[in-house]
């Protein structure tokens, strides 16, 4: 009997490796990809989020020949404006700033690269309004530093599930892995047998 082949999550993500528990699916390693996730000139919300999501899983591939591969990416937007992890504080508390009273959309692009090179990717978009917030409810939530590491500065199943007034779309996809269409990518290229 053959082995399965192993399964890699190219993600440093703990949320994301969290997520596919909850689906049932442990990777057989994790190696996070290390890519630079700078925007292109006039590069889409959408565009982007595919890109860096095929970037990582190129880049884990290219390391781990003969193993699947999933990666994802997660990609805030106002309009055609990519919010990605603010470096400090301040950058967070601008971004919520400019979240607030307002919707943005959340993209979520998942990557599958098989080891016959076959590629199998879903992108996922979901729309996140939140309330009304004055600059004391911001600074708060900046200070208690759960807006490190996340697309927009938010963590939506944190304190700040607080701000949402509106969600339309994948929850799942808004924590940082869209889990419906992870499931069926994986049932698809055959990563994994799942129920």
């Amino acid at each position: 009997m053959t082995a399965e082949p192993r399964l890699i999550l190219a993600s440093a993500s703990a949320q994301r490796l969290a997520l596919l528990a909850q689906i049932g699916v442990i990777p057989d390693d994790v190696i996070p990809a290390d890519i630079d996730e700078s925007k292109r000139d006039d590069e889409t919300p959408r565009a982007l989020a595919i890109r860096l999501a095929r970037a990582k899983a190129a880049q884990v591939a290219a390391r781990q020949p003969g193993a699947f591969i999933f990666a994802a990416d997660t990609v805030i937007a106002t309009g055609q404006r990519s919010l990605g992890k603010p470096e400090d504080a301040a950058a967070a508390q601008a971004m919520l700033a400019r979240l607030a009273g307002r919707r943005h959309r959340v993209f979520g692009a998942v990557v599958l690269r098989a080891p016959d090179g076959r590629l199998g990717e879903r992108l996922v978009v979901s729309r996140v309004t939140f309330a009304r917030l004055d600059s004391a409810e911001i600074a708060a939530y900046v200070a208690g530093g759960e807006w490190r590491g996340r697309a927009g500065g938010y963590a939506i199943q944190g304190r700040a599930g607080g701000f949402v007034r509106l969600l339309s779309g994948s929850y799942s996809n808004v924590v940082g892995l869209p889990l419906f269409e992870t499931r069926q990518l994986l049932r698809g290229l055959g990563a994994r047998r799942l129920a």
